[in-house]
């Protein structure tokens, strides 16, 4: 045994020696070999460890041959945390049919000048372990050579090509990854910890996956995995094209055993028409393939796979609208519903105005909430949305109509939450200037108010798709709508009073085009909304004096929306997103006169009916009067 430690060696052909029987141990040593073609260390399966270091040579870094006194021995390698590089040629090789084991351990590389780390030649047999170690480069395997390569917490990035007749067996376990092409390969296993990252068409003839993953291409590059068998369960990452029909394609022409989920890329472009995609083919066996999620999406739809005796497609028949398409579809149709929770009725707005005691210049402030839940059963986009906003305005008396004329103007902001399947979900922020007349007839009761508005809407939204990526698309656009509300307030015994009112709104947003960062494309007409209401307001006021005034209230109403066709293009697909029927509404709320010059009203709603539901609507305001 030779212990050479902290030393620098040089030799011309090769930089040491080590005869089948003799042990070399390195500790933090270089041994360098000069020449052109020269070996940095070679052995006749010998024992060799090192600690550390390097090895380089201007040929071959290390090279095994068999033992010629005794073509029986086993050589042995062991590298922790050494370099070792072939200039010209490989870092490893084995030769004249030498047989070795090999342990690369611990941020141990390998660089060959030829892009070949291991070669596996005239008849040698290489037992490999890779620990704690990222190798990179090509392992070669000859047709009379064997080789087998077991991976535990290691990492090859390169391709294993096995010579037609030669033989090679690889185990990846412990979050290995193997990142390249296996070419006629024996048998792999892939553990649930691990991965295999294809780079070209490949072949195996066993796989057996225990949770493992295969992933088989990406976004511009499709492979076909060929398998004589496969076993066991796990995941393959297929890529796809699915505008030219183009996607990755697993072949096993034996039998396919075991359970495996197939994670195919989700698309912004749709399918090329009416075409089903072949995606796996088995010669038989009792596997089950299904996709993660139950669906891939593919541009405007989701599509799910259907199984034809040992061959499973995605099945154009089954398809569903994408969650990308019901965002968009969502908000293009969302800007009505967030108009409207910013309008309302005017004693939502601005509580009680007949008790200012003819001081009727004021500021007010209003802060909402609320929920939607959108089911549009034509289209069968659903979604929750959640609003939040503030409002405020300031009004004064026109100086005729004996003081019952109000004319004032208002600015406010909102946002609205989108919540979709899928982890989709978009967000408006609505910014909004309006101004808005106000007639009161203290005589008689009558009321009329009228409202225009102009709101300017930022449209964002993240869709989760079936491949577990996410897609965003954002757009601004324009809305212009009012309303005019026509009621009485009929005062009854007891301070009891009813107040019948009729309203009608409407609003127009701006159509807009845009596209989602993975190429799926909106197009959508101008929304239109046309709103109708009408109802009640029942209650009683309390005059506790000094100006302090309790007024209750329940309220009702029915609303109907007119309007069914609006337009949106997903990827030319169109779609109508119709809103149209009616509701009921149902309301409680209180006006406090805090004194002559403070007012505060809140109220709550719920309302329901054909494809809209309101769970809840709470608004608080504050009014003061000079």
């Amino acid at each position: 045994m030779a212990l050479v430690t902290d030393s620098v060696i040089t030799g011309a052909i090769a930089g040491a020696h080590v005869s089948g029987a003799s042990t070399l141990e390195l500790t933090d040593s270089t041994l360098t070999a000069t020449n052109a073609d020269g070996i940095g260390l070679m052995t006749n399966s010998g024992v060799i460890r090192a600690q550390g270091g390097s090895i380089t040579g201007g040929g071959e870094g290390i090279s095994i041959r068999q033992d010629d006194l005794d073509t029986t021995r086993v050589g042995t390698l062991v590298l922790n945390g050494t370099q070792v590089t072939g200039q010209a040629g490989s870092a490893i090789e084995l030769i004249r049919g030498a047989t070795a084991n090999i342990d690369l351990l611990n941020g141990t590389t390998l660089t060959g000048g030829n892009g070949t780390i291991i070669d596996v030649l005239e008849g040698s047999i290489a037992t490999v372990q890779v620990g704690q170690s990222n190798l990179s480069g090509n392992i070669n395997v000859d047709a009379t050579s064997t080789g087998t390569f077991d991976f535990d917490s290691g990492s090859l990035t390169g391709d294993l090509i096995v010579a037609e007749g030669g033989t090679a067996n690889v185990g990846l376990a412990n979050n290995s990854q193997f990142t390249g092409r296996m070419q006629n390969v024996q048998a792999a296993t892939i553990d649930s910890t691990s991965q295999w990252m294809m780079t070209g068409d490949s072949s195996v003839g066993s796989l057996t996956l225990n949770g493992g993953r295969v992933t088989m291409g990406d976004t511009d590059a499709f492979y076909t995995l060929n398998l004589e068998s496969l076993s066991g369960n796990g995941t393959f990452v297929m890529g796809s094209n699915f505008a030219s029909n183009a996607t990755d394609f697993l072949n096993v022409t034996g039998a396919a055993n075991g359970s495996y989920d197939l994670l195919i890329s989700a698309s912004g472009t749709d399918p090329a028409a009416g075409n089903p995609l072949h995606v796996v083919h088995t010669g038989g066996g009792d596997a089950a393939f299904s996709l993660v999620g139950g669906q891939v999406d593919l541009g405007t739809y989701s599509y799910k796979l259907k199984q034809e005796g040992t061959d499973w497609y995605l099945d154009p028949e089954s398809r569903e609208i994408s969650p990308a398409t019901k965002t968009i579809m969502a908000l293009y149709g969302v800007a009505p519903t967030v108009f409207y929770g910013e309008l309302t009725t005017l004693r939502t707005r601005m509580g009680e105005l007949r008790y200012s005691e003819g001081r009727s210049s004021g500021l007010w402030v209003r802060a909402h909430g609320s929920q939607h839940n959108v089911a549009d059963a034509s289209s069968g986009v659903g979604y929750t949305q959640n609003q939040q906003g503030m409002s405020f305005g300031a009004d004064a008396p026109l100086p005729y109509g004996d003081g019952q004329w109000l004319i004032g103007a208002l600015a406010g902001y909102s946002k609205s939450d989108l919540n979709l399947a899928h982890g989709t979900s978009g967000t408006i922020d609505s910014y909004y200037l309006g101004g808005y007349a106000t007639w009161l007839d203290a005589a008689s009761g009558y009321y009329v108010d009228t409202v225009i508005k102009y709101n300017r809407y930022q449209n964002h939204a993240k869709v989760g798709l079936s491949d577990g990526e996410r897609t965003k698309g954002d757009y601004d656009n324009h809305g212009i709508g009012g309303s005019v509300e026509v009621g009485r307030h009929i005062k009854l015994n007891d301070g009891f009073f009813v107040e019948p009112y009729a309203q009608i709104a409407g609003t127009v947003i701006q159509s807009k085009d845009y596209r989602f960062d993975n190429g799926m494309e909106a197009d959508g007409d101008a929304t239109r909304s046309l709103l109708g209401k009408v109802g009640a307001t029942v209650g009683k006021t309390y005059d506790l004096g000094q100006g302090r005034i309790v007024q209750p209230y329940l309220k009702a109403a029915v609303a109907h929306e007119f309007v069914k066709n609006n337009e949106v293009k997903v990827n030319d697909n169109s779609f109508n997103n119709d809103l149209s029927g009616s509701r009921g509404e149902l309301g409680a709320g209180v006006a406090l006169s805090l004194s002559k010059d403070f007012q505060v009203h809140a109220d709550f709603e719920y309302s329901n009916g054909k494809n809209i539901e309101m769970p809840y609507s709470m608004n608080v305001g504050l009014r003061y009067f000079w």
